[in-house]
């Protein structure tokens, strides 16, 4: 499988998956082998994006590389594996795409808008919160889940944080062009919040005490949290909701309009569920919740 990157290497990496318990690592590993049913015959309008993919029989996929259960390189086969990971590969299979002509390209917070924008990739599934100002430069089919902001401190939780108020005059990490991070600029301006590009090197930080704390959605928390247990500890006091979507080109309604049937079509024959289970669920040990609609904006 091709993986094309653009953005920096996960250092921590080895973090995360040292500490993986050998029944969700066994799991990830199953995972990573699974891929979507692949529709056949397929036969789309004439000079849409769907009969432009189909025909080349590949897609680029832009998704994270470094949040166990949703977006995770596996270092042995260097394939990104987790929900996300799950969710594109079922899309790509509606457009008649084996799993083995994706093209995964790593996406961070900060640069998937311009990889969209520039067509470096043609849809990107990484933990990609739906907002107002986002849907300026994007659009987003979806949501295919809904999380929540969370915290992440050294276990024991030393400073006693249980919400985002207590983190006024403290070092909280988080990464640059995510919604958690703005969130903490906009509402907690107290917090003297650090950011890098990627959450392994909070979990780094955190792990070293150079921060007091960790904020992001609760679902990529949690992964960190299974990486290291006797290390961290997840507060487990959501704040907001934040609606993951697949984002998109501007303006491509057709596109949009077909992902979100692929995404109604999985809800409803269990294809959803039965990625989760075999990524996010086996780690954070929660079966699939349901489903949240499409919005048909």
């Amino acid at each position: 499988m091709r993986i094309t990157r653009y953005a920096a290497a996960v250092g921590a990496l080895g973090l995360v998956l040292a500490g993986c318990s050998s029944e969700a690592g066994q799991q990830a590993e199953d995972a990573a082998e699974n891929t979507a049913e692949v529709a056949e015959d397929v036969d789309f309008e004439p000079g849409t994006t769907m009969a432009e993919l189909s025909e080349a029989g590949a897609i680029t996929v832009g998704t994270k590389y470094d949040q166990p259960g949703f977006g995770l390189l596996n270092p042995q086969t260097q394939d990104p594996e987790g929900f996300d990971v799950e969710i594109a590969k079922i899309v790509a299979g509606e457009l008649g795409i084996e799993a083995d002509a994706i093209e995964w390209t790593e996406t961070v917070s900060a640069n998937r808008e311009p990889f969209i924008q520039n067509g470096q990739v043609d849809i990107v599934v990484a933990t990609y919160t739906i907002n107002d100002t986002r849907k300026q430069v994007v659009d987003f089919a979806g949501p295919y889940y809904v999380a929540g902001q969370d915290i992440m401190v050294a276990a024991g939780n030393p400073e006693g944080i249980q919400g985002p108020e207590d983190l006024v005059g403290k070092t909280v990490c988080s990464v640059e062009g995510s919604t958690p991070a703005q969130n903490i600029r906009d509402n907690y301006a107290g917090a003297n919040l650090v950011t890098y590009d990627v959450y392994s090197k909070c979990a780094d930080d955190l792990a070293n005490g150079n921060v007091q704390a960790v904020t992001t959605d609760n679902v990529i928390l949690t992964g960190l949290v299974a990486g290291n247990p006797e290390g961290f500890e997840l507060v487990g006091n959501p704040f907001t909701e934040e609606p993951y979507g697949i984002g998109l080109a501007l303006g491509d309604t057709e596109f949009r309009d077909f992902i979100n049937d692929v995404l109604e079509d999985a809800y409803e024959d269990g294809r959803w569920a039965e990625a989760w289970d075999r990524t996010a669920g086996a780690i954070t040990g929660e079966e699939a919740p349901e489903p949240p609609a499409v919005d048909r904006y």
